[in-house]
């Protein structure tokens, strides 16, 4: 695998932090520094960073009930808290899965498991997320139509795979998409405005009753189903 991802899950950060750190001279593989970015790690290299011998850490996997006012990244602005502010130290470097903007709330996947990661995130795999919508007036259910076929955003056409009318302004909205606001922004080209928004579901990672705030570790047999759903989807993208 590549250096960067190799650093990544030895915990020393993102993939980009660890361009860094490879760029600083920082790092030894076999004996010998590289700066290469493209540089790959074979089994049984030896990979010293910043003075250390670094191996990858066992995969974590937790699942975080994300409140709002919170926000999705690991530095604070505007003295907002951030969701590691809701983690112990030793679950730190865990990267989150995708993200949920400050006034949104709900399920917010981390975990070490770079490839699990990326082929959540991937587009090509249209793993499904699932939200729960509160508008600030009812909703025309003659726009759930419009929102199946799709809306164009200024990245493209935006489109929901299913739309739950669960009372006049009560929704659930399911998208396979990863665009940056995109419900919020879906409904507001519609003339509503979302009053709260929680993400309920990923693919079959459900956040259940777990309360605002609180953290759980995922149990083997979701950790299962989450790698499942991810083949699953992006084969039958493949076929399509």
């Amino acid at each position: 695998m590549r250096l960067n991802r190799y650093l990544a899950l030895c915990g020393l950060g993102s993939r980009r932090a660890c361009e860094e750190i490879i760029l600083a001279g920082s790092v030894r593989l076999n004996g010998r520094p590289v700066r290469d970015l493209a540089t790959q790690v074979a089994p049984g290299d030896t990979v010293v960073a910043r003075g250390r011998v670094v191996q990858p850490a066992c995969h974590r996997y937790v699942v975080l009930h994300k409140p709002v006012r919170c926000l999705s990244s690991r530095v604070s602005q505007g003295g907002k808290p951030t969701v590691y502010d809701l983690l112990p130290r030793e679950l730190g470097n865990l990267p989150h899965v995708g993200r949920l903007d400050a006034e949104s709330e709900g399920l917010l996947l981390f975990t070490n498991d770079g490839a699990l990661a990326q082929a959540i995130t991937h587009p090509s795999r249209h793993v499904e997320k699932e939200y729960e919508v509160i508008l600030d007036r009812s909703f025309d259910p003659s726009h759930a139509a419009k929102l199946l076929k799709g809306i164009y955003l200024e990245e493209g056409r935006a489109k929901a795979a299913h739309v739950h009318i669960e009372a006049p302004n009560h929704l659930r909205v399911v998208l396979t998409q990863g665009i940056n606001r995109q419900v919020r922004r879906m409904f507001a080209a519609l003339g509503y405005k979302v009053r709260r928004l929680t993400r309920t579901r990923l693919g079959p990672l459900k956040l259940g009753r777990l309360p605002r705030g609180s953290w759980r570790e995922l149990t083997a047999r979701e950790v299962s189903s989450l790698q499942e759903a991810a083949r699953r989807f992006g084969g039958n993208k493949a076929a399509r």
